[in-house]
């Protein structure tokens, strides 16, 4: 006789709570709802689109085991999904959407469940006896596309060069081009948009997706396998190599070697190489000098960190794809507040929708000052001097231009040294840096500036409720 769905869900929820802490299982299973099985197919609710994607992405396997365990091997699992935002509703307009396979969700109900049981591991990249380049998985994230990658002064000539790559590869200048910078900027992303883009224009191309750590891997099995030649021959055959984290083949030369052997092979025959540093060519160690020569051949284009502007966007481009709504203020106050990183960026903002859904509350500034609070102290998070410019000009309602510019008027050269002051108290820039980036000052002036301030505060009562006051909000207090 089938079991009802609160029994099956039951069965599933035992399986799970046995291979969780007791935190994860009630933060992340106990909200979950069974709705309605039809035949192997288990439709449950969640919360959220937040909440369905952080299941598919940190506990699909895990989700797998369980409701095969329950259902058998051809088990399928369906979300129902509670929009965000909409809580205050008598019935919440939901959408369906399958386990697994997540690429460009639309708003519309859509029902395409895949097959649980059975899945197969990663597709062995060695050459095997009959293999066709057709068969070989590229390992890309379809996620990480250029639709999704923020343009902006900080990346704009690697976005530029890799956009041009992904309509010729092999065929541009950029051969081979590496992406540098530094921990969460989106060299990753970028490398990934990149193979994408070309599978999209080049389907008959094979693409190829590995880390560095991944391809030394490889590369001591097939020592230890004996299949060295069936290693280097698989890699030769690759229409468009990405290495991720290239800087891990440092101090490895046997591994060095045989990249070379392949680089020399793929760059000869119009293939194309990408690859991704966590520092500028000239600045790696441990690296032979012609492989570094060879990394110099094509375009080295570094990833910088985000300015405001460009974090605003990131923030708003990835509400609008999760159909979210918030207040403009909040989005740059978040963008205000998380400055070092990409990742740390939609690190917060994860954070904030999470705690939105978990808990069922609206997203407003209170809430978002309490879940950054605790995401800047977690993070020892250092305020930037274009952090400092921005709030000093939203209190005083000018803009950045104003202050950055030459003139002398009274109200405009005070917030300027109000700036030049709390860069000096809050961040480890020097007097001379401070002093360009507030218009091309020089040392002296900053000084001057601070002094300025410290006088007026003591003799002008007016004058010490502005430092007061913007005190409080650069602390986020």
């Amino acid at each position: 006789m089938d079991k009802s769905v609160n029994a099956v869900w039951k069965d599933t929820l035992q399986f799970i709570n046995d291979n969780v802490d007791e935190q994860c299982f009630a933060t992340w299973f106990e909200p979950i709802k069974p709705l309605k099985i039809q035949g192997n197919v288990l439709t449950v609710q969640v919360p959220s689109k937040f909440f369905y994607e952080y299941l598919e992405e940190n506990y699909i396997q895990l989700l797998k085991s369980a409701i095969t365990k329950c259902l058998g091997e051809n088990a399928k699992l369906v979300y129902s999904i509670v929009l965000e935002n909409t809580y205050d509703n008598a019935t919440p307009p939901t959408m369906k959407l399958p386990s697994a396979g997540r690429k460009k969700l639309s708003p519309q109900s859509v029902h395409m469940p895949m097959k649980i049981g059975n899945e197969k591991g990663i597709k062995n990249p060695f050459v095997i006896p009959g293999l066709q380049k057709l068969n070989i998985d590229s390992q890309l994230n379809p996620s990480y596309n250029f639709d999704n990658f923020i343009e902006g002064d900080c990346n704009r000539l690697a976005r530029s060069a890799g956009f041009a790559v992904s309509k010729n590869p092999g065929g541009t200048s950029f051969n081979p081009l590496m992406l540098y910078g530094g921990v969460g900027l989106g060299k990753t992303h970028l490398a990934h948009a990149i193979g994408v883009e070309i599978k999209d224009n080049y389907p008959e191309k094979t693409v190829l997706y590995v880390s560095a750590e991944k391809f030394t891997q490889q590369f001591i099995d097939s020592i230890r396998n004996n299949t060295k030649n069936d290693f280097v021959h698989f890699y030769q055959m690759i229409d468009v190599l990405i290495i991720d984290d290239v800087q891990s083949f440092s101090g490895k030369e046997k591994t060095q070697d045989v990249f070379f052997e392949i680089f020399n092979h793929l760059h000869q025959n119009g293939n194309q190489i990408i690859l991704t540093s966590d520092r500028a060519p000239v600045e790696l160690q441990g690296m032979e000098q012609r492989l570094l020569s060879r990394f110099k051949w094509g375009l080295s284009a570094d990833l910088q960190k985000p300015d405001l502007e460009t974090r605003v966007a990131i923030l708003v481009k990835k509400l609008y794809n999760d159909g979210i709504e918030i207040d403009q203020e909040i989005i740059e106050y978040i963008a205000y507040a998380i400055n070092s990183n990409i990742r740390e960026l939609e690190g917060a903002l994860i954070s904030i929708l999470a705690q939105s859904s978990l808990n069922k509350k609206q997203i407003t500034m209170e809430l978002v000052k309490s879940m950054v609070d605790k995401f800047v102290k977690s993070t020892t998070r250092e305020i930037s001097i274009d952090f400092i410019q921005k709030v000093v000009c939203d209190y005083f309602d000018m803009p950045l231009e104003l202050l950055k510019s030459k003139t002398r008027k009274r109200e405009i050269v005070q917030a300027r040294q109000l700036s030049m002051y709390f860069s000096k108290q809050l961040t480890k820039n020097s007097l001379a840096s401070i002093g360009q980036q507030c218009g091309n000052k020089d040392h002296a002036t900053v000084l001057h500036a601070c002094r300025t301030v410290n006088n007026l505060r003591e003799t002008d009562k007016r004058f010490r409720t502005y430092v007061e006051e913007l005190q409080k909000r650069l602390t986020l207090s």
